[in-house]
């Protein structure tokens, strides 16, 4: 059942994404799985300034809107993304200044392990999902294709989008996708990289504990 105390945790969450710089306006969405269902920012609100009644409460496995507020026009891969990985308990579509401009770029970084905690916390492999319209099922198809086995993706000329078990999961991992991305930016998309070894050294010392 969902309460209002849900319905308040979200709203803050959704402004901490905003006082975190991942989102700005009207842009990026977020959601959260309670149970069957799932509470999604609405369409055309500001997550930074999200409100009570800008959410929207659909079911996990139809899409049906149980409250009469529309969801994001990106609901439809945040409800795919959760049916397809029953772990997944937060997605969130954002658009940071560093992460959005390689997604902006014509050439863009061959790896993102420029810190360990890429790919502890974000990926070891970031997949790109080529543009599509926002909202489009070609877009949705193409989000829930990337993160069936993985839980960060880069939108061509859109955004990112991760998932996660929570909302500390899936801000961590925004967080320092936007890091690895300022760092390879600053560094004219050339960083220098943890090799491989590095990243397989990695994933024994922490006893597998790199994420997808």
């Amino acid at each position: 059942m969902i309460t209002e105390k849900h319905i308040e945790t979200f709203v803050a969450q959704a402004h901490r994404v905003g006082e975190l710089g991942l989102t700005i306006c009207s842009s990026g969405n977020l959601s959260w799985r309670i149970g069957d269902k799932a509470l999604i920012s609405g369409t055309g609100s500001w997550v930074p300034s999200l409100r009570e009644d800008q959410v929207s409460i659909c079911n996990v496995t139809t899409g049906e809107v149980l409250n009469g507020v529309k969801p994001s026009m990106e609901s439809v891969f945040h409800l795919g993304v959760m049916r397809e990985r029953p772990d997944v308990g937060v997605v969130l579509h954002f658009q940071s200044p560093y992460a959005t401009q390689v997604a902006c770029s014509e050439v863009r970084p061959k790896s993102y392990n420029v810190t360990a905690e890429v790919p502890l916390h974000v990926g070891r492999v970031i997949p790109e999902i080529p543009f599509y319209r926002p909202g489009s099922p070609e877009l949705a198809e193409a989000v829930v294709n990337a993160l069936r086995d993985r839980n960060s993706a880069l939108m061509l000329k859109h955004g990112q989008v991760v998932c996660g078990k929570d909302f500390d999961d899936v801000i961590q991992r925004a967080m320092f996708f936007e890091m690895a991305c300022r760092i390879c930016v600053l560094a004219d998309m050339h960083p220098a990289v943890l090799t491989e070894e590095e990243v397989d050294a990695l994933e024994i010392h922490f006893l597998g504990m790199l994420t997808r």
